[in-house]
């Protein structure tokens, strides 16, 4: 959004009540011709937005969205970086005067749309327009719970006692209970499970501070609103258990819009299956002895009813191979792989059995307190839970266990297909007229590397949607180019990490920092971190920054200050989230590097399952899957180098399978169309331009 938002107006609440626009009393064109108008030379996003410049591809990404709203159906669109395209689906949604349901990747986007993007893009369109916010339990703040974490005697540590102080002090002031809201709140801190609820614990309308609940407070606004805007996680939590307020929500929207659409079917499995984790459990714990202690002392020993659950979690775990490293199992037989059978088959009775004797406890005092019947209900729900993975799975699901400091099991669709199908689209005989005119629009920067989208659209159930695809406006020959170093070991080899921190430190030396280094491993992360540090630690001249030491928000903005008065520039060393999703523009942000193709993990359950799926249906997993998901990965992953009209870079992959074998034609095809570098002195000429025009400015 930012390529195209220019110099607006002040920001909104939640509603725009504004003037109408005076083309508003003109004869009724259609949505599409309405759209249309919007972004033309002189029009309203001109006269709006300083910065605003007609794009033929932001103009027909919108008019195929006013399209699908009138006529209804499914659309998906792949929008290039650059593009604008939350433009193009929030103009055609504002016009249509409809009921407009949207979902983004992260919280940190919702907050963006709903804060800046839709109230200024209202005002602008002249549309009155009443909007919400709804997140997930877990973004705010509980006062119930507060409550009882003030009376907790077993907060972790003093730095704990603060925050929960000042979590308190801001409680007075919050209108909404978002704990985004609150000045320098650390996403890790311990303290927030002591203040949020969950589906498990929250107590309903039998709290004592129901009517004062921020939770249901956002979903009166949500009911009451012509825009909601909500996250991909809560919109499959509720898919599946049918829990947030969705259920009331989604029947009465006829547009639903998902931005970072990429991630739908990776954030869907997870909710669509069965999961137990055994921090849940100690979690359950934990209430057990607080409520006991607080609510009904001497009435049942807590102490062994908690206790008991908290040893059989930690036994559960250590079964499966205690480790500070998380590793996921198989899981095809009756225990993950590596864990001996009877053993596995005790540890998960001995938990049910735990969880049976707290609820016989909690079943004594259920009518003392409404916390005492949830956590009763908890305790069977969790009992289940345990049994059900002592039983077969589900046909045509995979189960795994992700062993680390906590241990997850999981049992999974491969897809979310049938459900997309079944319960969004709703193609089968029970499907209303109403469910035939919801439009649906599905866009990302990056959806696929066929004509098709399959490496989306498959999975998701979308076989029958539209497609479309618009180009990204930037000038990628003059602005970017692409080296592959053929001297480099090879990806699997020894000495291939140290090689591509030697190649990072020479050539982020060369440019002042300015360089993101994007691993596919995590142990790939910790060795050319490592040694980028030890290699600038003497000298100072570069500050090297690896994703764990700082939160991802910190990291970002001190990677975005760049070199400055007294500070020297960066490196950034970083895998898995920060290959999507992060927007460094500018000058800051000059060389990406990645250290090997990203193929998915061969030994990942989930990747085996889903590769066994297709070789059984006479399909080459690797061609169809593997290169599919490597290709699109590595989209993302160069999607980091250039943001703006204005940006200039070079993109190095230290894997020279990208230039010798058949299938890195197919890769390379599906990078933006950069410049090649055939050569290292065509690579450092490159660096000395970039460094050349930072002098210059």
């Amino acid at each position: 959004m930012t390529e195209s938002a220019g110099a607006w107006p002040g920001s909104h609440g939640a509603s725009a009540d504004v003037e109408p626009p005076p083309w508003a009393d003109a004869p009724r064109e259609g949505l599409e011709e309405r759209t249309r108008g919007v972004f033309v030379p002189g029009g309203v996003l001109a006269q709006a937005a300083e910065a605003f410049r007609p794009r033929s591809g932001q103009t027909e990404m919108a008019a195929a969205v006013a399209r699908t709203i009138e006529q209804g159906g499914a659309l998906v669109v792949e929008a290039g970086t650059g593009v604008g395209k939350t433009f193009s689906y929030l103009v055609p949604a504002l016009l249509s005067g409809e009921r407009v349901l949207m979902s983004t990747a992260t919280k940190t986007l919702q907050d963006q749309l709903f804060g800046r993007d839709l109230p200024r893009l209202a005002e602008a369109l002249g549309v009155p327009v009443r909007m919400a916010l709804l997140k997930g339990r877990g973004s705010y703040l509980c006062t119930h719970r507060l409550e009882l974490a003030r009376r907790d005697a077993a907060l972790p540590d003093r730095t704990a006692l603060r925050t929960l102080a000042k979590i308190e002090q801001w409680a007075q002031g919050t209108k909404t209970g978002d704990l985004a809201e609150m000045p320098g709140l650390d996403e890790r801190s311990p303290v927030l499970p002591l203040v949020t609820s969950t589906r498990e614990n929250c107590l309903g309308s039998q709290c004592p501070r129901f009517r004062n609940c921020h939770v249901n407070a956002a979903r009166r606004e949500a009911l009451a609103a012509d825009v909601v805007v909500i996250n991909h996680h809560l919109f499959f939590a509720d898919l599946a258990v049918r829990e947030s307020g969705m259920a009331e929500l989604l029947p009465t929207v006829r547009v639903v819009i998902f931005d970072e659409a990429h991630q739908l079917n990776e954030t869907g499995v997870q909710f669509l299956g069965r999961q137990l984790g055994t921090g849940q459990v100690l979690d359950f714990a934990r209430d057990v002895l607080a409520a006991g202690l607080q609510l009904a002392r001497g009435l049942v020993d807590w102490q062994l009813a908690a206790g008991t659950v908290e040893r059989a979690a930690r036994e559960l775990r250590l079964a499966a191979g205690g480790s500070t490293f998380s590793t996921r199992l198989r899981w095809n037989g009756e225990a993950p792989e590596g864990v001996e059978p009877q053993a596995w088959r005790d540890a998960l009775a001995a938990l049910a059995a735990a969880l049976d004797f707290a609820a016989e406890g909690l079943a004594t005092v259920v009518e003392a307190a409404p916390d005492f019947a949830r956590l009763h209900e908890r305790a069977a729900t969790l009992a289940e839970r345990v049994r059900a993975f002592a039983r077969e799975p589900q046909p045509g699901s995979v189960r795994w266990a992700d062993a680390g400091t906590q241990l997850r099991l999981v049992e999974s669709p491969l897809d979310i297909a049938e459900a997309v199908q079944r319960k969004l689209l709703k193609t089968g005989e029970e499907r209303t007229e109403a469910d035939r005119n919801r439009a649906w629009i599905f866009t990302s920067a990056t959806l696929g590397d066929d004509a098709r989208l399959s490496w989306f659209t498959e999975p998701c159930g979308l076989g029958e949607a539209e497609v479309l695809r618009v180009a990204s406006p930037f000038d990628y020959p003059s602005q970017a180019a692409v080296y592959v170093p053929r001297q480099l070991p090879r990806p699997n080899d020894a000495g291939h990490s140290a090689a591509v921190a030697a190649l990072a430190q020479r050539a982020a030396r060369r440019i002042g920092g300015r360089t993101m280094v994007l691993t596919t491993t995590l142990r790939a992360l910790r060795s050319i971190g490592e040694q980028l540090q030890m290699r600038f630690e003497d000298s100072g001249e570069l500050e090297v920054l690896v994703q764990g030491q700082w939160t991802k928000r910190r990291l970002i903005e001190r990677f975005r200050e760049g070199a400055g008065p007294g500070r020297p520039g960066c490196v950034l060393v970083a895998s898995a989230s920060f290959w999507e999703g992060v927007d460094v523009p500018g000058d800051a942000l000059q060389l990406v590097i990645i250290d090997k193709l990203p193929f998915p993990p061969p030994g990942d359950p989930l990747v085996e399952a889903r590769s066994q799926r297709l070789e059984a249906q006479g399909r080459s997993s690797f061609n169809d899957y593997s290169v599919p998901e490597a290709a699109v990965a590595l989209k993302q992953g160069a999607g980091r180098l250039i943001r703006r009209e204005t940006d200039q870079g070079v993109l190095v992959v230290c894997d020279p399978r990208l230039v010798q074998m058949g299938y890195g034609r197919r890769l390379l095809a599906a990078l933006p169309p950069m410049r090649r570098l055939n050569d290292e002195a065509a690579f450092e000429d490159a660096l000395a331009a970039l460094a050349q025009n930072d002098e210059g400015r």
